[in-house]
């Protein structure tokens, strides 16, 4: 290993801790960084190690899992007031057979990919269960218009398949010992970044459970 990459690898295992601490209080004020930027020197000479990296081949999971979760507020948004139930398992089975079938194409491991999907899936119902509860509680919240789930679910394909790639582009990182401090890592910067509130912080550890092996 090259000493910029044990470095980084150090500083990660450290920030692994601090980030578990800031997801136990998810109900807290946003996060500050989790580490200082390196200087332009550091940056020079970890560039290349950092490009393949196993917090490079992580973060894209948690991230795009981040994005996904997004699409639940425009889910909940377009099933309220319609007595639509948010449980929807042919659905649920579409996504599933469709993304175990992406991972079959890329040489990926199906039943890896439709765990993790799995959690993807629990973790949006997480979202919509929480907004239901909100607007139920305060109808003032709730959505003036309502998006066209047809054009939801065509993002929402999107995503998928992006996430596909990234779970097949990172088999030995999820398989490494240092998967779960990593990916709390990355988890706890985005939701430093996209400023996370409570519901979508629980809900993206959720997404991201089954991701290392």
């Amino acid at each position: 290993m090259t000493v910029s990459f044990i470095s980084t690898m150090r500083r990660a295992l450290i920030a692994g801790a601090t980030a578990t601490l800031l997801f136990a209080g998810a109900g807290g004020a946003a996060a500050a960084p989790l580490s200082a930027a390196p200087a332009p020197a550091e940056r020079a000479s970890a560039a290349p190690a950092a490009a393949h990296s196993p917090y490079a081949r992580l973060r894209p999971l948690a991230a795009l899992s981040a994005e996904r979760l997004a699409t639940g507020d425009l889910v909940a948004a377009a099933k309220w007031g319609t007595g639509s139930p948010i449980d929807d398992p042919a659905r649920e089975r579409v996504v599933l057979d469709s993304v175990a079938e992406q991972a079959r194409r890329l040489g990926a491991d199906p039943e890896a990919t439709v765990r993790i999907f799995r959690d993807q899936i629990e973790a949006s119902k997480i979202v919509q269960r929480g907004l239901f509860r909100e607007w139920d509680a305060d109808p003032s919240r709730a959505p003036a218009e309502r998006p066209d789930l047809n054009e939801v679910r065509k993002e929402i394909n999107r995503l998928n398949g992006a996430l596909v790639r990234a779970i097949a582009a990172s088999p030995q990182a999820r398989s490494a010992p240092y998967c779960a401090p990593l990916v709390t890592v990355s988890a706890a910067r985005i939701r430093y970044e996209r400023h996370l509130d409570p519901l979508h912080t629980v809900a993206l550890a959720r997404s991201l459970r089954s991701v290392c092996g």
